[in-house]
């Protein structure tokens, strides 16, 4: 429980400055600390004591520290090389002479080779990692001493002695990649190191009745370690993500096309079929669904009156559309009346021919 309150507390404090993660590709260094539990161990004395075997019981959590360098291979895979260091209290030794007031230091200090594998789950702001390590620890017992209580008896180690194991390690843990600087990664560890044989530490047994002292070599049984680390990690040569591209311009809308409706006339008539008055209503059912800034009424003749006349008759009938538009509806105010007379043909003409299709008033919503 623990140790999950922990990794979520650092997933949190990390996410404001989470950046895209990446798995590592080259040369990386790390440091963390953290708390060591040290499980009890079995002390085996020599036979002058009356109890074969003790329990040595330490104050946790302790110290955790590492240091590492490594490599990875950009595909998630990375090697590393790690020096280690942990230290716990003697708290007591349980068992017959020994059962309280002891006292002492446990040091280890190691090196380890690990193999650690990068998941890239899908998230953007963090890496979970497995791996395991393999070295050798070093444990050095400094100041240890306890005094029994059932009789006078008291047991010293050495004033500093030390032993080493083959070391062994399983590592869970998570990297939270840091935006303001490329290749900076917070994380935290879940590991558990153990040992493969018992350390073996100078020590001298003394009591009083009768007085008898005697030096030889106490056996301490596998180490075993529950530890949480925190800690940063840097790689080198990560260059930060290139800046997403601009989004492409937006092309202005085009214009929406014009809207015509023709209206035709009889030879020398301004007033208004009823096929006219029908496309005139279409044409003022249209401009309530489309948008339009104005409307034009644009009248025309054929060649067969003299141009001034046809002026006058093209503007009559821009005049009549323009008041049909009106009387279906459309505002006056956005109307523009213009005649032309007979130029603008829709069919080319030589002077005088009655041409119906120039016969006409354009009706136009822009």
């Amino acid at each position: 429980m623990k140790l999950r309150s922990a990794l979520l507390a650092a997933a949190v404090l990390a996410l404001p400055v989470a950046a895209k993660a990446q798995p590592i590709a080259g040369m990386y260094i790390g440091l963390g600390a953290g708390m060591n539990f040290l499980q009890d161990e079995i002390v085996k004395p020599n036979t002058t004591l009356e109890s074969p075997k003790l329990k040595a019981v330490f104050v946790n959590p302790g110290i955790a520290g590492i240091g590492s360098v490594g490599f990875g291979f950009g595909n998630g895979l990375r090697l590393e090389v790690e020096g280690n260091y942990n230290y716990n209290h003697l708290h007591k030794l349980e068992g017959t002479p020994f059962p309280t007031n002891a006292g002492g230091d446990n040091d280890e200090y190691g090196v380890m080779v690990n193999a650690l594998y990068d998941f890239d789950i899908g998230l953007p702001f963090v890496f979970p990692y497995l791996g395991a390590g393999a070295g050798y620890e070093w444990t050095r017992w400094s100041g240890v001493h306890a005094y029994g209580t059932n009789f006078p008896a008291a047991l010293h180690v050495g004033g500093s002695s030390s032993d080493g194991n083959f070391a062994y390690q399983g590592i869970a843990g998570l990297s939270f990649p840091v935006v303001w600087m490329p290749g900076l990664s917070f994380t935290a560890d879940y590991r558990f190191l153990g040992t493969t044989g018992d350390n073996r530490f100078d020590a001298t047994v003394t009591t009083r009745f009768p007085t008898t002292s005697v030096s030889s070599k106490i056996k301490v049984n596998n180490e075993f370690a529950h530890q949480v680390i925190f800690g940063i990690r840097y790689a080198f040569g990560v260059v930060p993500p290139p800046p997403p591209p601009a989004p492409a311009p937006v092309a202005a809308p085009a214009p929406a096309p014009a809207r015509t409706y023709l209206v035709f006339f009889d030879w020398d008539r301004a007033d208004l079929t009823d096929r006219a008055r029908q496309i005139i209503g279409e044409a003022a059912e249209a401009s309530r669904h489309v948008q339009y800034t104005r409307i034009e009424v644009n009248g025309y003749t054929d060649r067969s009156g003299t141009p001034q006349y046809n002026v006058r008759l093209s503007i009559r009938r821009a005049n009549n559309v323009a008041a049909e538009l009106v009387r279906d509806g459309v505002p006056r105010n956005v109307i523009d009346i213009h005649g032309y007379g007979e130029t603008h043909p829709l069919v080319p003409t030589a002077p005088g021919v009655r041409e119906p299709q120039n016969r006409r008033v354009e009706i136009i919503l822009h």
